[in-house]
């Protein structure tokens, strides 16, 4: 009876150093993909989400609203890490500008009533260690590369979300609105086909 009792300690030491190792090898900000189909053409978005961790009010106020976001870049990359990347099959309209089918970068630029949403043909990198064409999150960034800039809606939120997220609202067969949301901000913009 000892040894199956000593069996079944050590068993359960070894799961919880294993749960243990798994978790320290989770990334801070992990990958995340926002998706919907439309008319039979994806559009997908793939980012890094980060966590809120006790923060508050991560966006700032005043003169300083977006600078903890920026770190130091122009702009913000849209999540952590590598450059957020938005692929769309189809031509896609935001308001009167036309995004054609392909992958870009995307920025947003912060002010406090209202955001920039930008596509960029700037390439994203892997890492932000070595050399190598592209940007590492949007360090770097110039609007040289720029193909489109759309105005994104600024709410407050009644709650507050954690994990940072871009979601497709209000999806159609003509359209949706692609939207921005963390911790008690949301920012939105309406497409088209």
């Amino acid at each position: 009876m000892r040894l199956n009792l000593t069996v079944l300690l050590f068993a359960a030491i070894a799961l919880v150093g294993l749960e243990t190792a798994c978790a320290q090898d989770r990334a801070k900000s992990p990958r995340g993909e926002a998706a919907t189909q439309i008319e039979g053409s994806w559009i997908t978005v793939d980012y890094s989400r980060p966590i809120l961790r006790g923060r508050q009010g991560i966006f700032g106020s005043g003169e300083n609203y977006g600078s903890k976001l920026n770190a130091g870049a122009p702009v913000w990359r849209v999540g952590a890490n590598k450059s957020t990347r938005f692929n769309t099959e189809s031509d896609l309209m935001f308001g009167d500008k036309k995004l054609p089918a392909g992958e870009y970068s995307m920025f947003i630029e912060l002010k406090p009533e209202q955001w920039t949403l930008i596509f960029s043909n700037h390439a994203a990198k892997d890492s932000g260690r070595g050399s190598g064409d592209g940007l590492w999150g949007s360090y770097n960034y110039t609007p040289d590369k720029d193909v489109i800039r759309v105005p994104m809606a600024v709410d407050a939120l009644e709650a507050s979300v954690d994990q940072f997220t871009i979601s497709f609202m209000d999806v159609s067969s003509s359209g949706g609105t692609l939207a921005v949301i963390w911790d008690n901000v949301i920012g939105a913009t309406n497409f088209s086909l």
